[in-house]
């Protein structure tokens, strides 16, 4: 493809481009895999030579950013697709790790903009398009992608050359998408196997057997995480599993199927290694310091993902709580709220309560102050949880970083989750 546009198109800016991607929607169009190869064909793009799908409940940007860097270490040009992201749009691609530049972003958008594209693709169609367009010009040999919802109807799903596929586990999640019940929304995650192509998963019970299903229909080589195969043992050398990382907690579970999947395609122990200490993405059990507080900064956004947060932290910390309406907000808070001194709900998307009557509960709409009332309330040495939701995160991440850099506060620090 030409570097750019005809002379003849506008030019968007970076922010112009942004705000023209965020304009992109289905408008009630079914999700369907069809309308992404649509696209490719359209746009003549291509998946990369070698691919890993990374599906599931939990998990799946640490998965896929761990696979990523382990592949990176062992030797190959690797592009990494992730979604959603937390503060800055090209958190959801990179190449070689880094975040795909603006003028790659400004540059696609000034290509597609005036284009008549049947189906009109959305926003995350788009995305993932301008992921495929920068991973070929960069010469990307192994990209790793993170579906968006579910498997089966996911625009993900119409990549090509993908050599594994990463179920990381199966719990309720997208009910009004995926389906109210596990065998539902296992069957639909299932939807990613290709025929023959091996599966790594984290799956237990119900869901696992839709998936062993649906594996032995299709020939694929199947490997669970038991917690006792030596393909999903962690290197000694393996980073979180001290303090309030235990092994049994989401950082060890995501590390698992990692170095499992990793080692299938071939990867050295020493790039296993290294891909399980990549950097965590942002609000994946993230800390800052403030004025002699610990704050955690987590995406946990269903009941599954909240027990293994709480189940990380010393009782008696100051929660701050918002999710999305169409989230099972009740029950995730449900799963955090026994073991907080005090609670603070919030807004994670305006207009959007946590509850539908938070009677009884501090309710503060504004996401930054009710982190600020959290933080004085907390006495000296004490932690603040904020969770419920990665848009929730989104709001309140540059203001911590902001509080975190103030003077007479220790810097940031982030673990992986």
């Amino acid at each position: 493809m030409n570097e750019g546009p005809p002379a003849s198109l506008p030019q968007p800016g970076y922010r112009e481009a942004l705000a023209w991607l965020y304009g992109r929607r289905r408008d009630g169009a079914p999700r369907d895999p069809e309308r992404m190869r649509a696209l490719i064909a359209a746009m003549s793009l291509r998946s990369p030579p070698n691919g890993v799908h990374v599906v599931g409940t939990n998990g799946k940007g640490t998965v896929t950013t761990m696979l990523d860097a382990g592949l990176r270490a062992a030797g190959a040009r690797g592009g990494r697709f992730v979604s959603p992201h937390v503060e800055d749009f090209r958190e959801r691609i990179a190449v070689d790790g880094l975040p795909v530049p603006r003028e790659t972003v400004r540059r696609f958008v000034a290509r597609v903009k005036d284009r008549v594209l049947v189906p009109e693709p959305a926003f995350f169609e788009l995305t993932l398009a301008l992921a495929l367009w920068a991973f070929a010009r960069r010469g990307v040999g192994w990209g790793v992608f993170e579906a968006g919802v579910g498997g089966a109807h996911d625009a993900t799903r119409a990549l090509d050359g993908i050599r594994l596929v990463v179920i990381t586990n199966v719990t309720l999640d997208h009910l009004e998408t995926l389906g109210t019940d596990l065998t539902s929304i296992a069957r639909d995650k299932a939807g990613a196997l290709r025929p023959g192509v091996p599966l790594v998963t984290g799956a237990e019970g119900e869901a696992l057997a839709v998936v062993r299903a649906e594996a032995e229909r299709l020939g694929c080589p199947l490997y669970v995480d038991d917690g006792r195969a030596p393909l999903f043992q962690l290197p000694p050398t393996a980073p979180g599993l001290v303090g309030d990382l235990p092994p049994g907690g989401a950082y060890a579970r995501n590390a698992r199927l990692a170095a499992a999947a990793l080692r299938l395609l071939g990867a050295s122990e020493a790039s296993v290694s290294a891909g399980l200490a990549a950097p965590a993405l942002p609000a994946r059990h993230e800390r800052f310091h403030v004025g002699g507080r610990e704050v955690v900064l987590d995406g946990a956004h269903d009941p599954a993902a909240a027990a293994l947060l709480a189940a990380s932290l010393p009782a008696g910390y100051v929660l701050v709580f918002g999710a999305l309406a169409r989230k099972q907000g009740p029950a995730t808070l449900a799963a955090l709220e026994p073991r907080a001194a005090r609670v603070v709900l919030t807004e994670a998307a305006v207009g959007e309560r946590p509850l539908p009557d938070p009677a009884g509960r501090r309710f503060v709409p504004d996401p930054v102050t009710a982190l600020r009332l959290a933080l004085a309330e907390a006495p000296p040495g004490a932690t603040v949880v904020v969770a419920g939701s990665l848009y929730l995160a989104g709001r309140v991440r540059p203001a911590l970083r902001r509080m975190a850099a103030a003077p007479r506060t220790a810097a940031r620090t982030s673990v992986p989750a």
